[in-house]
């Protein structure tokens, strides 16, 4: 068994997690569409609350010594399990595509010398590398990429800080102009759709931790602080002009190779863990499989699925996450905190399966409505809870009927 993993290692992991260029477009999207005066509030709140979600969920895989697909039989049964767990190797794949797909757009748009297909293999190589050589072997290697990255960032957001200042009332005047400025709840959804999108990956590094409630905690403020940060990166890129993106913005800053460093060491970063993840998953599946070689083996595969053109299906794919993993982690957080009865019967299984159902429904319901109260994501999270604490409720009602 591996090593007891501290509180230092828990927070440069999932501090370089929300290091990524997805989060940073994020960003990008919602300056684009927002007034500076009217985003802050949702965009905070949406990260706390996805904070506080990756607590609690993170937090059952470091009690129970689990990976975070196990953690789920207790709850959906053996099968619902190895459902969940095939529905998460499917979407880190993907979102290893398009973390691979975004970093080599990014370096491609910075003017360098090599194409678009040979850059996703490049990083897909890079990130293989990673996941062969394990947490416990790069974790010194990681502290300094996360040293070098934060210096660099730092340097980035003074520079953008700079560009934009004069740049501000561009901004304000087109999105006066647009027809499409996002509402308070559309701002809420897409800045708690990135802690939601880890809520099925989390446990994989948290239950082997040394002390399961503050390195759980570490790990949540960690990515939580880091991805509010991305977030900020983005606004300030759109503060400097519409419709640029973060190489335009890079090129514009003159920070022409800190950029591609930042690009490269935050593409590697996230995708490792996703793709460890992915390895983690899949063993709930099939038990004899290695984590490292699937790991790699996914990898790989990004680079294929990054140059066949994933990036056209992202806004689907993201969409795809919330439906299916928010309402999952709602009923496992009812059934552990809530329930507190390990073994389960197979009717409450069904329940449970039942009320992530709802759920996940409800999502596609909402999803396109414009600025839902709420937001489809903590709407069809509530849905998929209070209808599990249903099930916990009479079952608890009839073992004491039962008694």
């Amino acid at each position: 068994m591996e090593n007891k993993t501290s509180l230092f290692t828990n927070a440069v992991i999932w501090f370089g997690v929300a290091i990524s260029v997805s989060e940073i477009e994020a960003g990008i999207g919602i300056g684009n569409m927002s007034s500076l005066s009217s985003l802050w509030l949702p965009l905070v709140l949406g990260h706390i609350v996805g904070g506080i979600l990756l607590f609690l969920v993170g937090y059952i895989g470091a009690s129970v010594r689990l990976n975070a697909m196990e953690v789920t039989s207790s709850t959906f049964g053996k099968y619902g399990s190895k459902f969940f767990a095939t529905l998460n190797v499917l979407q880190l794949i993907a979102w290893v595509a398009v973390l691979n797909a975004q970093g080599a757009s990014a370096l491609a748009s910075l003017n360098l010398p090599i194409s678009f297909p040979l850059t996703c293999i490049i990083l897909a190589m890079l990130v293989a590398l990673w996941v062969y050589m394990g947490l416990q072997r790069i974790s010194k290697i990681t502290t300094v990429v996360m040293a070098v990255l934060v210096l660099l960032l730092a340097v980035l957001s003074f520079k953008f800080l700079g560009l934009g200042s004069s740049g501000f009332a561009t901004l304000a005047s087109s999105v006066a102009k647009s027809s499409q400025s996002l509402g308070f709840w559309n701002i809420f959804e897409i800045s708690i759709a990135m802690p939601i999108s880890w809520l099925p990956v989390i446990s994989d590094y948290t239950r082997d931790v040394e002390k399961p409630v503050k390195a759980t905690l570490v790990s949540a403020a960690a990515y939580t602080f880091a991805s509010l940060w991305m977030y900020f990166i983005g606004i300030e890129i759109a503060n400097i002009g519409m419709n640029l993106n973060i190489a335009q913005a890079i090129l514009l800053a003159n920070l022409g190779t800190s950029g591609i460093i930042i690009v490269v060491l935050s593409t590697i970063t996230t995708n490792f863990l996703a793709a460890n993840s992915a390895g983690e998953s899949a063993k709930v599946i099939f038990h004899r499989l290695d984590v490292k070689m699937v790991g790699i083996a996914v990898s790989l595969l990004s680079a294929v699925i990054a140059i066949s053109g994933i990036m056209d299906h992202y806004i689907d794919f993201l969409y795809l996450i919330a439906s299916v993993f928010g309402p999952m982690a709602a009923v496992l957080l009812v059934s552990f905190y809530c329930d507190g009865n390990d073994k389960k019967n197979s009717v409450i299984s069904y329940w449970n399966v039942f009320s992530w159902l709802m759920g996940f429904i409800v999502y596609y319901f909402t999803v396109n409505m414009n600025s839902i109260v709420l937001g489809p994501s903590l709407l069809a999270f509530l849905v998929s809870a209070l209808l599990a604490y249903l099930g916990v409720l009479v079952e608890k009602k009839r073992a004491i009927d039962v008694n």
